[in-house]
């Protein structure tokens, strides 16, 4: 039985560090739906989740969070308003090192915002020399659309940067709240 006071998601790209970022936040075994990648003309590694991650954190005031990571292909994008369903909030991860990153981001932003009002966006890899983005595009492209979400550049296997960014969306749930 799932006990959690609160559910997020975690969506974005394949690679983009989805089940790492659950991973590296969860006090419970992560469920993992992991199968062989045959998509390597998308991403390389090995494994990509083909259904539904679970992981559960409990912050310092005792609060539950059920941490919900989605498939990042989008063959499997009917599973992703299942998976949003009561949810407080999304996390939108996107692979600094992709092809395309900002159209990844509008693309994920499009679709999640029909699911909630609440997202933080985090951008992966950033420390990875491949890339020859700025990372400055995010925050411009963030301004001309006038969107307000929060945006950081995070290692999604560090604990630290994964719990920023979920502390950085429940804020942003309660300022929200407050404000409605």
């Amino acid at each position: 039985m799932i006990l959690q006071q609160y559910k997020i998601v975690f969506a974005g790209t394949m690679g983009a560090g989805k089940t790492e970022a659950i991973r590296s936040l969860s006090d419970i075994p992560v469920l993992l739906t992991e199968a062989l990648n045959t998509d390597q003309a998308s991403h390389e590694k090995m494994q990509t989740t083909v259904g539904i991650d679970y992981g559960e954190v409990t912050l310092e005031d005792g609060v539950k969070i059920g941490l919900y990571g989605t498939p990042g292909q989008n063959r499997f994008d009917f599973i992703w308003p299942v998976i949003c369903k009561g949810a407080i909030g999304a996390i939108i991860l996107i692979d600094h090192n992709s092809a395309e990153p900002l159209q990844e981001l509008e693309s994920y932003l499009e679709t999640f915002q029909n699911y909630t009002d609440n997202i933080a966006i985090g951008i992966t890899h950033v420390d990875d020399h491949d890339s020859s983005h700025s990372l400055s595009i995010y925050k411009e492209w963030l301004i001309k659309q006038d969107l307000f979400s929060p945006l950081f550049f995070i290692d999604a296997r560090k604990k630290e940067d994964a719990l920023l960014l979920l502390e950085a969306l429940i804020t942003a749930v309660e300022v929200n709240h407050i404000s409605a």
